[in-house]
């Protein structure tokens, strides 16, 4: 079965470490949503004119992003791995690409003064709750 590791851009590191410990196929996944909200905001406020939209310049930043945590993350897990970069609703993204995992690597994001609830952020929450697939859930350091 394949372990898949959220690459999310502050705490991938410490996901990444608590991989190491699992011998299976790892799947190294990172999600971005920036440019889609870009794209609708061009599109609400200023008209549909191609050229002028932010968005096609962000996607092409957002990948260029993907791609340089995706190889740093398997360059720190130093085992071979497949890597997927997705655009989309993050949370939705996560759960779609875990759908089939023996297991799946996420951090907490949100208050880290103490345990709780409020110590996982909004996606974060959703993917705990509805992932189909065991959850290993880090402490960032």
């Amino acid at each position: 079965m394949t372990v898949v590791v959220w690459i999310a851009d502050d705490t991938w590191q410490d996901c990444v470490d608590a991989a190491r410990a699992y011998d299976d196929d790892f799947l190294l996944l990172h999600v971005s949503d920036v440019a889609g909200a870009a794209h609708g905001a061009f599109a609400g406020l200023f008209g549909r004119h191609p050229s002028l939209d932010p968005g096609t310049r962000l996607d092409g930043l957002a990948a260029d992003h993907a791609t340089h945590l995706l190889d740093a993350a398997a360059e720190r897990l130093g085992r071979p791995c497949a890597r997927e970069a997705r655009v989309g609703r993050v949370e939705h993204e996560v759960v779609a690409a875990a759908q089939d995992a023996s297991l799946l690597v996420l951090c907490r994001d949100g208050d880290m003064s103490h345990a709780g609830p409020r110590s996982l952020g909004p996606a974060t929450r959703f993917v705990v709750d509805h992932a189909t697939c065991p959850v290993l859930l880090v402490w960032p350091t």
